[in-house]
Order: C-alpha cells, then sequence, then structure tokens
C-alpha cells in the first residue's frame, strides 16, 4: 500500500524501502528489532521487541486481541510470553479506545450485519470504508457472493488498493465477479454492489460529492443503500453526519455503526489493554497513540493491573524518554508542531499566516483606497472601500456611506499616523456596526 501511494505522487523511485515480516529479526545499529504480528484492520501488522543496550522495549503497534480475525492470522501471543521471560524494561502501548469499556468485538461480527443489508436492499447497495482495510473488502465480497452480487471498486485509491491485494494474496475475489465501474452502472442496481472512500465526510471524497450531487461517474438513485462502515475519527463527527444528512435528503438509505454492527474498531478496548500488560510484564509502561485523554486513562488501567504509578509516564510528541541503568527518567524536549503544506511549499507556512487566512475566511477583508494632497494631507476624492466576504456591496450602501463619512472625518481631524487612525477607526465602527471584526487595510496614494 505505502508503494501504491509512493507510486501515486511520484515519488517511488526514490524512496528506499525494505520489506520486513512478521518473525524477522533485523539489526539497526545497537538495536536489535524484533517484528511480531498484532491484528489490525489492516493487513501484516506487526508490533516491535527492541533489544537495547538499556534493556528490551515492546512497542505495540496498532493493535486488538481478535480470535477470529478475517485473515485466519491472530495476534502472535508466544512472543508475548517470551518477551515476559526475557524481561521488558518498557511497554509503549496504543490507547486509541483506553476510554472504551470490555473487548473490542471481532471483525466477524460484521459478517451477519451485511447479511442483514443485504437482503434487504433492493436497489444498489454502497460500501463505504477505509482503503486499507482489505479484510473489509473480503467481507462485503463475500457478502457479494452470498447474494449473488456483482462488485466494482470506486476511486483511485480503492482501485489501486484491490488491486494489490489480489495480486499479493489478501484478497479472494472469485472469476468473474469483480466489474468496473462503466460495467457496474450498465447493470440492474439490484445485481451490484459499489465499494468506495469517503467515511469520514471529507468534501472531495466520492462520499461527500454524492452527498452534494457532484460526484461526475454517478449519482446517488432513490432506493440506493448507503453503507457507512466506519468509525467516524474524532473532530470528523460534524462533516460525517452532515454529508449522512445529506445522503438522506437524496432519496438513499443511510446505514452507519449506531445503526447497525457495519463496522468494528481495530483498536483494543480495556481489557485488552489489560491483558497486553499481564502478557508482556513491564517495568515501566507508556501509553502511546492517542489524544492526551487517552493517554491519560490508560495510565490509569496500568496502575489497576499493578504497575506502580512511579513507573509510568504520560509524554506528549517531542518528549524524550530515557533509560540509564534500568532507571526511566525525563530528557528535554524536542520542539515540534503541525507542518503546513501550502501548494509547492512545506514547512514554510507559519502559524501567523494560518491564523491571517482563519480570520479572512471567518469575517472577510476591507480594502480602504485614499488619495491625499503630499503637502497638507488633504483628501482630494472621496475614500473608496472594497470589500471581500464581510458585506454584499448592493446590500451595504447605507453601512458603507457612514464609514466613508466616517474615515473622511478621522483625516479631517488626524494629527499623527493617520493610516492607523483609520485602520482602528474602521475596525471599530465596522464592529460597532455588524458585530464582525473584517481584516481592515487602508492604502494612502500622495499626490
Amino acid at each position: 500500500m505505502l508503494e501504491v501511494k509512493l507510486a501515486r505522487g511520484g515519488l517511488l523511485e526514490k524512496a528506499d524501502l525494505r520489506t520486513v515480516e512478521a518473525g524477522e529479526t533485523i539489526q539497526i545499529n545497537p538495536f536489535e528489532v524484533e517484528f511480531f504480528h498484532v491484528c489490525h484492520s489492516i493487513p501484516d501488522g506487526v508490533g516491535l521487541g527492541i533489544t537495547t543496550p538499556a534493556g528490551l522495549v515492546v512497542h505495540s503497534g496498532d493493535y486488538k486481541f481478535d480470535h477470529t480475525p478475517v485473515d485466519g492470522w491472530p495476534t502472535d501471543y508466544a512472543k508475548l510470553g517470551e518477551f515476559a521471560g526475557r524481561g521488558v524494561l518498557a511497554l509503549l502501548a496504543d490507547s486509541t479506545n483506553a476510554d472504551s469499556p470490555g473487548w473490542t468485538p471481532s471483525e466477524k461480527v460484521i459478517d451477519p450485519a451485511f447479511d442483514q443489508v443485504f437482503k434487504n436492499a433492493e436497489g444498489r447497495i454502497i460500501i463505504a470504508s477505509f482503503a486499507s482495510l482489505i479484510s473489509r473488502m473480503q467481507q462485503v465480497v463475500n457478502a457479494a457472493q452470498r447474494h449473488n452480487r456483482k462488485i466494482a471498486f470506486v476511486g483511485m485509491s480503492m482501485v489501486e488498493n484491490a488491486k494489490m491485494a489480489r495480486k499479493l494474496g489478501y484478497l479472494d475475489i472469485p472469476d468473474g465477479m469483480q466489474v468496473n465501474i462503466d460495467q457496474a452502472l450498465k447493470m440492474d442496481p439490484s445485481q451490484i454492489v459499489l465499494m468506495s472512500t469517503g467515511t469520514q465526510g471529507e468534501p472531495t471524497s466520492i462520499m461527500g460529492r454524492l452527498s452534494t450531487g457532484t460526484n461526475r461517474q454517478f449519482d446517488v438513485m432513490p432506493g440506493d443503500t448507503i453503507v457507512l462502515s466506519s468509525h467516524p475519527i474524532p473532530g470528523n463527527e460534524e462533516s460525517i453526519y452532515r454529508t449522512i444528512n445529506r445522503l438522506f435528503r437524496r432519496g438513499a438509505n443511510v446505514i452507519y455503526e449506531p445503526i447497525a454492527p457495519v463496522h468494528v474498531s481495530g483498536h483494543a478496548s480495556q481489557e485488552e489493554m489489560k491483558l497486553l500488560i499481564h502478557l508482556v510484564k513491564p517495568k515501566y509502561f507508556i501509553p502511546i497513540h492517542g489524544e492526551l485523554r487517552h493517554l491519560k486513562q490508560h495510565a490509569t488501567i496500568a496502575q489497576e493491573v499493578g504497575v506502580p504509578e512511579e513507573n509510568i509516564t504520560v509524554v506528549e510528541n517531542g518528549q524524550i524518554v530515557e533509560f540509564e541503568d534500568g532507571i526511566m527518567s525525563l530528557g528535554e524536549r524536542v520542539p515540534g508542531g503541525y507542518v503546513f503544506v501550502d501548494g509547492s511549499q512545506v514547512g514554510e507556512v507559519g502559524p501567523s499566516v494560518v491564523r491571517e487566512r482563519e480570520a479572512l475566511a471567518k469575517d472577510g477583508i476591507v480594502v480602504i483606497s485614499l488619495v491625499l494632497e503630499k503637502s497638507s494631507g488633504r483628501l482630494m476624492e472621496e475614500p473608496e472601500i472594497l470589500t471581500r466576504g464581510f458585506v454584499y456591496k448592493r446590500d451595504a450602501k447605507e453601512l458603507l456611506a457612514l464609514a466613508k463619512n466616517r474615515i473622511t472625518d478621522t483625516i479631517n481631524r488626524g494629527n499623527g499616523n493617520i493610516q492607523d487612525d483609520i485602520e482602528q477607526t474602521a475596525k471599530t465602527f465596522f464592529y460597532n456596526e455588524t458585530k464582525r471584526r473584517p481584516m481592515v487595510f487602508v492604502t494612502i496614494n500622495r499626490l
């Protein structure tokens, strides 16, 4: 999948990729790294056992304890037990679902839900999922086969990942069952299932475009059943529910996680987190991968199963953790943060520029152009006011006329920095009149 993404961006030839498999061990300078299999929502997930001069450190990676995974390959419990026998200095473990009690359900629970969807759907079925979730593709293929439907993958990432997965043997599609999108659109809707991306409500994704009627290849038809086989990533809830509402308005029947069990998480819940700590028996515990609230909750779980509070540390991005003579301590913090990508520029746009763009997007911009007599500073022409994203000019003639009068009065009274005075006058006036704060720019030509 990484090769597919790099090739799409023209970077594959520049990347130094080295393939490793679960069960392999490699040496990286003083570190011996052992790879062990873990269940996750993508194939070939691995955790790391890193033998360092200070001791053995185990990194869980993204994981869950699924006893009946779709690919039949559960997490390597034996390796985790072996690590415990050798003595684990520190465990770094996935915290994503630290606030979810119990156990994360197996992927197998989705099969009955899919069968119910296929049984009830009279028209076309469109299933949206992550393009990396190959096991979900297989489950959709299996359901389509049981209910005598053909399958078509839609969208570049979904098509390319499915092609790659078939080539590597991770996706088994019977001959003649897969059709391309052009063939699918000509078939009876009751005989086809489409699988696409766009589960997070992204405006430019297929689901986003279908919800607004702007998708070029095909549109939502009354009677379509659309399944969002995913869980909202924190922060995406609003855009996802907006997309769902729009799809309903366009005549589709939308099925999502609270309605039916059409998705399960790829991350461990609280009881699995406890089991991992018991299996590995670490001296120190560092929760990773999650928001701060998840890390804090995971730390509490570790205390509940016997890890001493002083042996647990919650750190955020950039914080160095050091081990010397078997003792953990915090080092200095490496500066870090968001890297903004702006067209062809990477990292050259700072937070201040982003804040300015947010202000422009929120309340718009007002440009005031003045022509003043060079010697006296007297106003030679009526002030010109140009607005964008602030008010509709035809509906704001009175507002702008009052603003021009206020600016003229300021110029007549001015005895200092006229540009700053006008800028402050305009900001105050527009806020008092509209309760909005547009960005105000003043240009002065002196003749």
